[in-house]
């Protein structure tokens, strides 16, 4: 008796427990789902105070931009594409690519070099006063930190890992665990019918939950507990949702096709990125003297004018002109904080045209809608707006200006952003495997 109860103890600590395949992956999972938050935390810090000590020098020597950041745009690109071309741009268009060759991958594209590189010419854009957001590096460098805990721990990658790590990144830089879950089922789940495990779903919670306890129960761009009648909720949404989708096709439609607008306008630039990259900095730094409020993430201008300060009605166009530019230049570098930052702008622009309704929400609405014509995903744009906001009380017309921007943008831009930036790092992915 005692013997064959020992053997089915045995059977199950074989199968179940901690040296298990199955318990090896749930480790790794949990241990890398803490290390990812830990890490976003880290990176959230050194990139606030990278873009702190940016403003600090412009405002100390106005003229200091329009010599440190042509150079330093050019200078990163070169550093990027001589030691680190996987790091170019986002960071979620490679997730998405890795999640369709996971083997490859993990070598290529998320290797601990690729997510220490990430982060560095993050921080050195930010330090040169790029338009540039930490939340699309954070989902390339969370990815390359589950990798890596999976190879510790000798456990095959997934798909379905790959898209945990990036989307616990989104939880974490944001401190919007819901976001993330939303994040990995409508963007960078697309790979695989959009089935996310439970497992999946768990460690997305644990790396927001890790930020969540470590940072507080801070609000992002601070509490909005404004609402909307039925009647002011049909009048501006619908005009949100053309403005916002029209806006952020163009952008996302513009980005895709620089490649080609460059070979066919300015030829003698399409094979010279460093000369194009000095190019756009120049740019960005004369927006940036001439406005004072382009640089960076935009993070501060967007709450001032969340919370009501009247922002100039060229700050949604500028912003717009300066992410694009800086997205463009193959700095590594994402487009969130930024395009969050433009809708506001938007917002801002739209706010006199209802001045008897409620600002704050007013521009919540030019936010999510603008943030949706980019990217696409108006269920994640719908979460994180209400997350970092605390404004649950506009989740119904958040999500009629969302669905509204997503169809318009839809017919100025026919493919998803992030999904045609992925196609070339496919390709990559694609070609070492005929090798």
């Amino acid at each position: 008796m005692n013997a064959s109860v020992n053997r089915r103890w045995w059977i199950l600590v074989r199968r179940y427990g901690p040296a298990s395949a199955r318990g090896r992956r749930r480790i790794a999972m949990g241990t890398g789902a803490i290390s990812i938050g830990l890490a976003a935390l880290l990176f959230a810090r050194l990139a606030d105070a990278a873009n702190g000590t940016f403003l600090a020098l412009t405002h100390a020597y106005w003229w200091a931009p329009l010599i440190l950041t042509p150079l330093g745009f050019a200078g990163i690109a070169w550093t990027t594409r001589r030691f680190a071309p996987e790091t170019a741009g986002s960071g979620i268009p490679q997730v998405i690519a890795a999640a369709h060759d996971p083997s490859r991958a993990e070598k290529l594209l998320l290797s601990l070099k690729a997510a220490l590189m990430k982060g560095v010419f993050t921080i050195a854009a930010l330090l040169c006063g790029g338009s540039v957001g930490r939340e699309g590096p954070t989902v390339q460098i969370s990815a390359a930190i589950l990798a890596f805990h999976h190879r510790i721990f000798r456990v095959p990658m997934r798909a379905s890992m790959i898209i945990a790590g990036g989307a616990a990144g989104v939880a974490a830089a944001f401190n919007t665990p819901l976001a993330g879950v939303t994040f990995a089922i409508e963007e960078l789940a697309d790979a695989y019918e959009q089935r996310v495990a439970l497992l999946v779903m768990t460690t997305i919670l644990i790396a927001g939950m890790v930020s969540l306890g470590l940072s507080g129960d801070y609000i992002y761009f601070g509490a909005v507990g404004e609402t909307m009648n039925a009647g002011a909720v049909l009048r501006i949404a619908p005009v949100a949702g053309i403005l916002g989708g029209l806006t952020g096709g163009l952008f996302a439609r513009a980005l895709l096709g620089m490649g080609a607008a460059r070979a066919r306008w300015l030829p003698f630039l399409s094979g010279r990125p460093i000369l194009w990259a000095l190019g756009c900095g120049m740019l960005v730094a004369l927006l940036g003297v001439a406005t004072g409020l382009t640089w960076g993430t935009g993070y501060s201008a967007a709450r001032a004018i969340i919370d009501g300060t009247n922002a100039p009605y060229w700050f949604g166009p500028a912003k717009f002109a300066t992410t694009l530019a800086t997205a463009s230049s193959g700095l590594p570098g994402g487009i969130f904080a930024p395009s969050l930052a433009t809708g506001a702008g938007l917002g801002a622009l739209l706010r006199p045209l209802f001045p008897g309704e409620p600002g704050g929400a007013v521009v919540l609405l030019g936010m999510v809608a603008y943030f949706t014509g980019v990217v696409r995903a108006p269920l994640t744009a719908v979460i994180i707006i209400v997350e970092a906001t605390a404004s649950r009380g506009l989740i119904l017309p958040l999500f009629f200006a969302a669905l509204i921007a997503h169809a318009v943008s839809a017919l100025v831009c026919k493919e998803r952003l992030y999904h045609g930036l992925a196609r070339p790092w496919k390709a990559a992915l694609s070609s070492a495997a005929q090798r």
